[in-house]
């Protein structure tokens, strides 16, 4: 790739990048509709306009906020259709109103963050940052997260159908890309339309530049409802049953050495995130999380054995207990299709940077569509602490994951 257009490609995305986090699009889980905030619209809206200008084929913004477009194969070009695609919310973990990106040079030495100058980012509390120093890196102000989860996926494949469209000499396959609303709260593709899809998809939402992941964790979520009795608390002694104190008892008996605070790598998890309730209704909800479905299943086991004790300490006491699955591990299909992640592996290492292999401690819209029939390994946009006042993204990450979708494309069609 010469010169002038590695420069152009790096413009074009750095530009793209800076306009689309300025649009709050945080999605909300308390909300069942679909998307659960206007912002995501309002990006689908811009987004589409851009598509438009391109003069893509088959644009579609739904009602639901999933945003559609293709872009027809090279004449003569016999390849897999390819589709690409990234999520418009960002997380609900950190503010997302008024973002306000700062791009720095990273000289080595501490950052500091005009809008909070107690907020540190340095290379003890990310050691990520050690290799970028000379290079341009952005960052919010230090009052919201940056929103490079996921508005950077959406600009690196967006710069790239744009590179396509103005260097027709490149060949390509036909190319499909649809952006989605909700993926924070799960429900990335819940409204998602497979017939508009292609026959290989990637995933532009991974972490830092040269991430590849082709597995995911298994996921479940859990619900568990406690009905108590409540009796004045003058004269409670041996009539109530208080439903809150007995959840908060719940929480304790779960082994706190399988808590997200106390495990890595291939370690999976319980994950209490939210306890509310007064003395006669309370609620727990809980996320499992491991790379092997029955170790999941084990700790539903556990759950339930824990519930069962509850209700004979606790006579009058009440547990309902949800479990349902989330996602699953997306290796289960990859690894029956080597050839869509080894091209991601040569595109990536196309671009002179290192391939890091990883397996994703978390999820990705590229699970599920893994399991709808079009396997999805997930690509990395450069972003590093998402969903966190302290996320940051260097400006060549941008560029690198734009040049890894137009490697895609080339290796495509030499299949």
């Amino acid at each position: 790739m010469n010169t002038i257009m590695t420069e152009n490609i790096r413009e074009k995305v750095l530009q793209r990048f800076l306009n689309y986090v300025k649009i709050n699009t945080q999605s909300n889980d308390a909300i069942d509709s679909i998307p659960s905030s206007v912002g995501q619209i309002e990006l689908a809206k811009i987004v589409k306009e851009e598509m438009l200008e391109l003069k893509l084929q088959q644009v579609e913004l739904d009602d639901h906020g999933y945003l559609y477009a293709v872009l027809p194969a090279t004449i003569g070009v016999d390849a897999p259709v390819l589709t690409f695609c990234a999520h418009f919310d960002t997380s609900p973990d950190a503010p997302g109103e008024n973002v306000i990106p700062i791009i720095r040079e990273y000289d080595g030495s501490p950052l500091t963050y005009p809008d909070d100058p107690e907020l540190i980012l340095d290379e003890i509390s990310c050691p990520n940052l050690s290799s970028f120093k000379g290079e341009k890196i952005i960052t919010s102000s230090g009052k919201t997260l940056l929103g490079a989860d996921d508005k950077a996926g959406i600009a690196e494949i967006m710069t790239a159908l744009e590179v396509l469209i103005n260097n027709p000499e490149i060949n390509h396959p036909e190319i499909r890309v649809v952006f989605t609303p909700d993926e924070e709260t799960g429900r990335g593709t819940s409204y998602i339309k497979r017939e508009k899809l292609g026959e290989i998809a990637y995933t532009l939402d991974g972490g830092v530049m040269g991430e590849l992941e082709d597995e995911c964790f298994n996921a479940w979520s859990v619900k568990i409802n406690f009905s108590g009795i409540n009796v004045h608390p003058g004269e409670a002694k041996n009539k109530m049953v208080n439903a809150i104190a007995i959840a908060c008892r719940f929480v304790s008996a779960i082994p706190e050495w399988q808590t997200p605070e106390h495990t890595e790598k291939r370690e999976g998890f319980y994950h209490v995130n939210e306890v509310k309730g007064d003395e006669t209704n309370a609620q727990i909800s809980m996320l499992l999380r491991d790379f092997e479905e029955e170790n999941n299943k084990q700790r539903i086991l556990v759950l339930e054995s824990i519930r069962d004790l509850f209700l004979k300490k606790y006579p009058g006491l009440k547990i309902e207990l949800i479990a349902k699955e989330s996602y699953r591990n997306m290796l289960e299909v990859l690894s029956k299709h080597h050839d869509v992640v080894e091209k991601a592996e040569i595109a990536i290492k196309k671009t002179e940077i290192a391939l890091i292999k990883t397996a994703i401690r978390g999820g990705t819209d590229g699970a599920r569509l893994s399991f709808l029939g079009l396997p999805c390994p997930n690509i990395f946009t450069g972003g590093v602490l998402f969903h966190s006042t302290k996320e940051w993204i260097p400006v060549i990450a941008l560029q690198k994951a734009t040049e890894t979708i137009l490697n895609l494309c080339e290796l495509w069609i030499n299949n």
